[in-house]
């Protein structure tokens, strides 16, 4: 026997209740909306290059070398490829997680989009200096005209005062400046016969000095920053000179020293100048060395070889077999190893890392002179 459902028919005041209450909340709907986004969590606005790209690429005319939109890039956490330089997460999406916040997506994904959580501006490839691959990628300095449109559509919807209070307490995360040197030496590039390294290190810290200065002047108060990896170390790059015998290259290494000492020092700078600047700078530079060094300390197996690519340390950067080369290897485990390609880490190693930038020890060797939690709770 099949029975049949009875539905009640509702009572004429239950209409008049349900109609009065769809009225009262369509009428403060906007206002909540605001109080909600302004009060109740800190945006994240997040720029750089591969290390925290989302997916922008995906949506630019470019080509596979600054994409990673194929299989098996994200096989291990999102089981398809979003465009991400890792098998899973980046340090971005953790810290996103960690401050309660949805993943940020890229600012180029189609569809209606709305930015009161923070929006991603990475580009993967890119560097402080517009002509770091230029035409392939997206600078640093478009990535700041992206985030002033951003600030235009917040205070079209937030009205101007929550606009501001929302960009004032929002968190401003940057990866940068690996680019800049990277492609001296993956690139036929003749900028070090004009330049000494330390004039050349001044002009990419300019640079990046003058989007700060501006996302500043715009209201941002919070920034956090990682210094530049070892990458004269990186799979891809101990292959770069025969002679080296896969050891890593001290020119390089040399120029990354430079860079992050002078990138502390403005950030002093920058504190004692700018009214209300705080900052947190982590140290992604020896902390990825000691598990390159001492992978087993770390849970890993391996420190310098990558998981994914070929040729000797897997360094030949042909992940996934649509780039210049087909073939390549991929490693049973991922987190088992640091590297995952030639120049990128696991999702573990990430994960690794944002928990330290978020939580760790105030101390210059790890993150100074506040962790990223400061950042979103304390101020």
């Amino acid at each position: 026997m099949v029975r049949k459902s009875v539905m009640a028919k509702p009572s004429p005041l239950f209409l008049i209740f349900f109609l009065h209450l769809v009225l009262v909340s369509s009428s403060s709907t906007s206002t909540d909306t605001r109080s909600e986004h302004s009060r109740n969590h800190v945006a994240l606005f997040i720029f750089g290059d591969s290390f925290f790209d989302a997916g922008n690429n995906n949506y630019i005319n470019t080509t596979t070398l600054d994409q990673a939109n194929f299989w098996p890039y994200g096989e291990t956490y999102f089981e398809f490829p979003t465009g991400r330089f890792s098998d899973g997460r980046l340090i971005s999406d953790f810290i996103a997680e960690y401050a309660k916040l949805p993943l940020i997506p890229p600012f180029l994904q189609p569809g209606n989009y709305q930015y009161y959580h923070g929006v991603n501006f990475a580009s993967a490839g890119a560097g402080a200096l517009v002509e770091t691959f230029q035409g392939a990628v997206i600078d640093l300095k478009t990535q700041l005209k992206y985030y002033k449109k951003v600030q235009t559509w917040l205070r079209s919807k937030l009205g101007k005062v929550e606009a501001e209070i929302t960009l004032s307490k929002a968190v401003y995360l940057f990866s940068i400046g690996t680019n800049d040197y990277m492609s001296i030496f993956v690139t036929n590039s003749t900028v070090l016969n004009s330049y000494s390294k330390s004039e050349y290190v001044g002009i990419v810290i300019g640079n990046l000095t003058t989007i700060v200065k501006d996302i500043y002047k715009r209201g941002g108060r919070k920034f956090g920053f990682i210094n530049l990896l070892p990458f004269g170390c990186a799979p891809g790059i101990r292959i770069v000179k025969a002679e080296n015998n896969g050891s890593c290259l001290e020119e390089a290494s040399s120029l990354v020293k430079l860079h992050n000492k002078a990138l502390s020092k403005l950030l002093r700078k920058l504190e004692k100048q700018l009214k209300g600047f705080k900052y947190s700078l982590y140290n992604f530079n020896i902390n990825l060395r000691q598990r390159m060094n001492h992978p087993s300390k770390y849970g890993f197996k391996e420190g310098k070889g990558a998981c994914c690519g070929s040729g000797q340390f897997r360094g030949v950067f042909s992940c996934g077999g649509k780039r210049l080369g087909k073939e390549f290897q991929l490693c049973k485990n991922p987190n088992e190893y640091v590297f995952w390609d030639s120049y990128h880490l696991t999702q573990r190693v990430y994960k690794q890392l944002a928990d330290q930038m978020w939580n760790g020890a105030r101390k210059p060797n790890s993150v100074w002179p506040y962790n990223l939690r400061d950042l979103f709770q304390a101020f």
